[in-house]
């Protein structure tokens, strides 16, 4: 039997809130959006502008571990990817963002040794802001958002694996197209990108959703 392995976003994906988002509304000082807007202007690649705004952070990394909370992983992610495990499928999370809140996020859950990450390092510290850093060079780095989604769909379907992808931003079209359209996975504005281009996708409103369709469940559990 080929391998399975389902490719998932994080931010907004796996969980209900983005952390940059909650980090605009919540701890980010005035002013701390221009790099956003370098980048929509061509000036900057998404890895700076992320890198440079979260820098712009300054609260108590008590605040900060509070953000990543919030961020609100769905309350079956732990127990979807254990029935995605038990059925065969290997869970590839594959992030833009950071390391840092992704890791706060699943250890509380017992995720970390279930779920292979591909995201963004940080470090943080109220002085200095949370630090990105890109990955180390391999097959699924890029400079432009540090971790190439589609490069990581693109390597498990060239060894014969059968490969679900599901995300939710517009940073997930590449991978999403890289994928057969049957067990690609979209919601927000990742199906309204598709959508637009007329391509064919699954919605999901919430991670479950992906893991019960993988399952033949009917999409929850």
């Amino acid at each position: 039997m080929p391998d399975r392995v389902l490719v998932s976003d994080f931010d907004g994906t796996m969980t209900a809130n983005d952390f940059y988002k909650l980090a605009v509304e919540r701890v980010l000082p005035p002013g701390a959006l221009a790099p956003w807007t370098a980048y929509r202007q061509g000036r900057l690649t998404h890895f700076e502008a992320l890198r440079d705004i979260f820098a712009a952070i300054r609260a108590p990394e008590a605040e900060l571990e509070a953000l990543a909370a919030a961020m609100a992983p769905d309350p079956r992610l732990a127990e979807s990817v254990a029935l995605l495990r038990a059925a065969g499928w290997r869970v590839v999370v594959a992030s833009a963002g950071s390391s840092w809140y992704i890791e706060r996020v699943l250890g509380p859950l017992g995720l970390l040794d279930a779920v292979e990450v591909h995201a963004n390092p940080g470090v943080y510290a109220p002085e200095t802001g949370l630090r990105l850093s890109l990955p180390a060079p391999s097959p699924f780095t890029c400079a432009e958002t540090g971790v190439d989604k589609a490069a990581i769909v693109r390597f498990h379907r060239d060894r014969g694996a059968r490969v679900a992808f599901a995300g939710d931003g517009f940073a997930d079209l590449p991978a999403a197209l890289a994928n057969c359209a049957d067990l690609r996975f979209a919601r927000a504005d990742l199906a309204q990108a598709l959508g637009q281009r007329g391509e064919t996708f699954r919605p999901f409103d919430n991670w479950p959703d992906v893991a019960g369709a993988l399952l033949g469940q009917g999409g929850s559990l």
